[in-house]
């Protein structure tokens, strides 16, 4: 499990904002390339992304799906890159002085994800997901999302 923690100058409403918008995944997710579709009813419960991720020359369709969700404080995910693997994101949003924390936890989603993400594997995870935090930062303390 590799969790990560970031404090972010906005509000949870505003940190969520951007987790509720599918485009800013784009944007701050560590290897995402593009998001193809989305379901309208996004975030709510079995609602879906449509991504690509991964670095030329390989790159995967699949999506990523909302398994719960408690505005603005809870989003928890299942992201697939099969055959990658898939990983459960669990990001937790707590109010601060005038700020939000924001907890980020990676899992593997299944059993064959387990030989990618696991205890060997966490310190790498933990690098990129301070990297996504540090770009979701980024967009919920300006509102840019980059095009």
């Amino acid at each position: 499990m590799a969790t990560t923690h970031a404090q972010i100058a906005a509000t949870p409403s505003q940190v969520f904002a951007v987790l509720a918008d599918p485009r800013s995944y784009a944007d701050w997710v560590v290897g995402s390339d593009v998001i193809r579709d989305a379901d309208p009813g996004w975030p709510s419960v079995s609602s879906r992304f449509h991504h690509r991720v991964g670095v030329w020359p390989v790159k995967v369709n699949d999506h990523t799906e909302v398994i719960e969700v408690d505005p603005p404080h809870r989003l928890v995910l299942h992201a697939r890159a099969r055959p990658l693997g898939t990983a459960r994101v669990t990001l937790l949003l707590t109010p601060t002085a005038g700020a939000t924390h924001v907890t980020m936890t990676e899992t593997a989603g299944d059993a064959l994800s387990r030989l990618a993400i696991n205890p060997l594997t966490d310190p790498l995870v933990h690098r990129r997901n301070v990297e996504s935090l540090r770009r979701l930062k980024r967009i919920a303390e300006t509102g840019v999302i980059k095009p």
